[in-house]
């Protein structure tokens, strides 16, 4: 699928109006429910591929935080053979009381896939996680960056940041 294609298809999936909350705590007047795009097959396989183009060959694992990442970790995992881990939002008090699922190891090369960038603060607490462990974020890539200070953050804090999509991308003015 075209970057072109994919724009329409996503925005057709998933763009909402009215009025919204984000996990930023900002309003909005319009809502992008990553759940009806990841939720389309075409739509995944063809991110999942679109990710997988932007693995180094030093990338040896790809990760994604709970819910939105995980599908695209997955779509990711399989279009690159790489395999990926889940970086949970809250370390769990049960079994092996990991804050990640899977093999994340010192010394291991991160591409780091989210859904859709507003401040990045979910995708910068996963990515610190990850360094946390020994671990090197090559890069953060989102599906969407809405513009609103993701970037100058995700940036800001020494990490290399892409889109594949922007709000522009999707004709979306507000």
């Amino acid at each position: 699928m075209q970057r072109e294609e994919l724009a329409s298809r996503v925005k057709e999936a998933a763009y909402l109006e009215g009025d919204f909350t984000l996990r930023s705590g900002r309003k909005s007047k319009y809502y992008l429910d990553k759940y009806l795009f990841e939720t389309q097959p075409d739509i995944l396989a063809a991110l999942g591929q679109m990710f997988a183009e932007r693995t180094a060959d030093t990338t040896t694992l790809i990760a994604g935080a709970e819910l939105g990442g995980v599908s695209l970790a997955a779509a990711t995992s399989m279009a690159s053979g790489k395999p990926f881990v889940i970086i949970r939002n809250a370390k769990k008090d049960y079994g092996t009381s990991k804050p990640f699922e899977g093999k994340l190891s010192d010394g291991d090369s991160v591409l780091l896939v989210e859904d859709i960038a507003t401040t990045g603060g979910q995708v910068l607490e996963a990515a610190k996680l990850i360094q946390g462990i020994g671990a090197k974020v090559e890069k953060i890539v989102s599906v969407i960056d809405r513009q609103e200070g993701a970037r100058e953050n995700i940036e800001g804090a020494g990490f290399v940041f892409e889109s594949l999509l922007t709000k522009a991308d999707l004709g979306i003015t507000s």
